[in-house]
């Protein structure tokens, strides 16, 4: 497994990190321990989470969950030191934690308190905001989105207020670097301006939805990422699992995350089947895994990028993890650059 720096920390990660959400609803505390297992066998150390996880769907009786079954794999097996752990504050509106309260300084520190205790750990490696209180354009939200009602005053007023809390945080040793995630470049521009100003933690990493049917970071944000060094943790790039050809057909297998989600967040389009089709016949006319084409094509892209993988089964992990080993020849990136023009924006 390649290793690959995370923005300008200094800190080297695994080409591919391992995605936890799950853990607590689709997979027991076993089975996710024995996730962790594997991946550290095949050389992922970079964990992410999330204090509202586990979701599919997000219930307030599991909120922490996938924490505290980190956290037990922690105190287990005392191996706290093998992994990079990552994990975020929920953004405003999510009614089940703190009843959607906005993200504030006081809140950034009780949520890290609390992360901390969960996962039975003395330090977070990177600390990330889920989404702006201010709103986003992901989760299917940029037909509708419309920055104009936004106060600039107190946007920025609000990124000083949460940056000084997290260079106290810094400082204290209680997280080693900050992050963001759901982000926009005019965002994220604001956040690296003021940490340069004020000497405050710099945002290493930017988790945004990256996949072959989602490719809202192609262009500006890419810019953003390249000259900035500020990685992309790249969340969905299986696109919920629908690359993997497993839904095709408009089927559901049992136990899938379309069995609780059924239009996988808004990504069930009658365009969307179109796409699909497109790429899982490259990858069969080239003889390749279209879990592995896909992660292979995001982890190659001319940009600083870290695929988020996940799984609920053995075999699956298994499988995301060969991408490490996929290479794609210029063919194949061809076809998929053709069927991107001819299948933009399927959701």
């Amino acid at each position: 497994m390649n290793r690959k720096p995370l923005g300008r920390t200094g800190l080297m990660v695994s080409e591919f990190c391992l995605g936890t959400m799950t853990w607590g609803s689709q997979n027991t505390e076993a089975e996710a321990h024995a996730q962790i297992d594997m991946a550290l066998d095949r050389g992922v150390d970079f964990l992410d989470t999330a204090e509202m996880y586990p979701t599919n769907p997000v219930r307030a009786e599991t909120v922490g969950r996938t924490e505290e079954i980190i956290g037990s794999w922690i105190a287990r097996t005392g191996r706290r030191g093998s992994l990079v752990i990552a994990t975020k504050i929920t953004g405003e509106g999510q009614r089940l934690v703190r009843d959607g309260a906005p993200i504030t300084p006081t809140l950034v520190e009780a949520c890290v308190e609390a992360s901390l205790r969960r996962m039975r750990t003395d330090v977070i490696d990177l600390f990330q905001l889920h989404w702006p209180n201010r709103g986003s354009y992901h989760f299917r939200r940029m037909w509708r989105y419309d920055a104009s009602g936004q106060d600039r005053a107190e946007t920025l007023a609000h990124m000083e207020a949460v940056l000084e809390a997290m260079d106290c945080l810094v400082r204290a040793g209680k997280v080693r670097h900050f992050g963001l995630s759901n982000e926009t470049a005019w965002g994220m521009a604001q956040w690296l301006r003021i940490a340069g100003e004020r000497n405050w933690p710099r945002a290493a990493a930017i988790q945004n939805e990256y996949s072959l049917l989602c490719r809202y970071y192609d262009t500006d944000m890419a810019e953003l990422g390249v000259n900035e060094d500020v990685t992309l943790l790249a969340y969905t790039p299986l696109a919920a699992g629908l690359l993997s050809g497993k839904y095709q057909g408009d089927v559901t297998p049992g136990g899938s995350r379309r069995s609780f989600t059924p239009d996988l967040g808004g990504r069930i389009t009658p365009r969307m089947w179109e796409a699909v089709a497109a790429y899982l016949e490259i990858a069969r006319r080239h003889g390749l895994d279209p879990v592995q084409m896909a992660l292979a094509w995001v982890a190659g892209r001319p940009f600083p990028v870290i695929p988020i993988v996940g799984a609920t089964m053995p075999a699956q992990l298994d499988t995301v993890l060969g991408a490490a080993e996929t290479v794609l020849s210029d063919a194949v990136r061809d076809e998929i650059d053709a069927t991107h023009r001819a299948h933009p924006l399927p959701y």
